[in-house]
């Protein structure tokens, strides 16, 4: 038994070893839902032998599933190697790992137990992968964030399973696109208990969080971030609350004392429609729809979801499942492809950062 446990270790940093010596970065891909549009967009975005150029691919969830899509949309052109693990990784070429043995019913459009258990293997596979350092970064398809609810998923989505399972303090929600950076700082709660959840050491840490990620991680050095008042109007002086003036004002004030470049608040209507949000590197946003209902309008087809403080690299298409165009190739995979470009840039700014060029 040990020396079977040796020999897999050895093989395991083999496989760690070929990775870092390969002069591309290799990225796990999990296959989301697959009733939804993730193995679409998943084809869609790397069948570009461009793409190639960039990064090796991984996806975590099966070569059947692929290839069903792949036949439906007419993407015959797009070639995948089957690989059994890790170990066997085919550098410069699109590879796919088969998370489960047993066959699966896919039903586009449809939400399934199957499509469920299909999308935790994926998930929990492709995790494990990246927490085994076989993997520079993940990026995850969408997942039906109800459905997916098992004994071992009890999440509210992708970004509190990474920060739980890289045991990190706290995260960041952290959308991108080219022209515009939105994070929350609370993200996946019911609305009405967004200002009990709101406290001075809450907005601290979300703002430190954004501003060590947009230093180390998109390589800006001295990044100028807004700060969104909660209530209408930033609260008019606390006519109309006074969680600005309690809570939010204190913690700019003390950043801007050690230096930091934060301002605001500012009322989130203005703020957006009169394109304020130009004027700065990032936004921090007091809850999720104050941040995601801007940022997609703006950006919904080239949006990113990236989970800013882990020690890992994980980003994501900024949609959902798209149940309603599954299955029809109608999705677009600009998100899914804008998602793999981001994970390379972080990974190379975090190296260069570290000095690790």
């Amino acid at each position: 038994m040990k020396k079977e446990q040796a020999e897999i270790t050895t093989q395991q940093q083999k496989a760690k070893n070929r990775r870092k010596n390969s002069p591309l970065p290799v990225i796990g891909i999990s296959l989301g839902d697959i009733n939804g549009v993730g193995p679409e967009v998943v084809i869609k975005a790397l069948e570009d032998k461009r793409m190639l150029s960039l990064m090796t691919p991984v996806i975590f969830g099966s070569a059947k599933i692929m290839s069903f899509y792949r036949k439906q949309m007419g993407y015959e052109q797009f070639n995948f190697m089957t690989i059994k693990d890790m170990d066997n990784v085919a550098f410069g070429k699109a590879n796919v790992i088969n998370c489960w043995s047993h066959n699966v019913d896919v039903t586009p459009g449809e939400v399934t137990e199957a499509g469920s258990t299909a999308a935790w293997h994926s998930l929990k596979a492709a995790a494990a992968a990246l927490k085994d350092d076989m993997l520079d970064a993940i990026v995850t398809a969408p997942i039906n964030k109800d459905n997916i609810q098992n004994e071992e998923f009890t999440y509210a989505g992708h970004t509190e399973f990474f920060t739980q399972t890289f045991e990190a303090e706290e995260s960041l929600m952290f959308l991108v696109s080219e022209g515009l950076r939105v994070g929350v700082a609370t993200g996946h709660i019911p609305l009405q208990k967004v200002s009990e959840n709101l406290t001075r050491a809450k907005i601290r840490q979300k703002l430190q969080i954004m501003e060590q990620s947009l230093r180390y991680d998109f390589g800006i050095l001295k990044p100028k971030i807004a700060v969104l008042g909660l209530n209408p109007h930033a609260g008019e002086n606390g006519l109309l609350g006074s969680e600005e003036q309690d809570i939010i004002n204190p913690v700019i004030h003390e950043l801007k004392e050690e230096g930091k470049l934060v301002f605001g608040p500012f009322p989130a209507d203005g703020f957006f429609g009169s394109m304020i949000y130009r004027q700065f590197d990032a936004v921090l946003a007091m809850y999720h729809d104050q941040g995601l209902v801007p940022f997609k309008t703006i950006a919904f087809e080239s949006g990113v979801n990236f989970t800013a403080g882990l020690p890992v690299v994980r980003t994501s298409p900024d949609h959902g499942t798209a149940y309603d165009i599954a299955g029809k190739n109608l999705a677009s995979a600009t998100s899914m492809r804008e998602a793999i470009y981001l994970a390379c840039d972080v990974i190379k700014n975090r190296k260069e950062a570290d000095g690790d060029v």
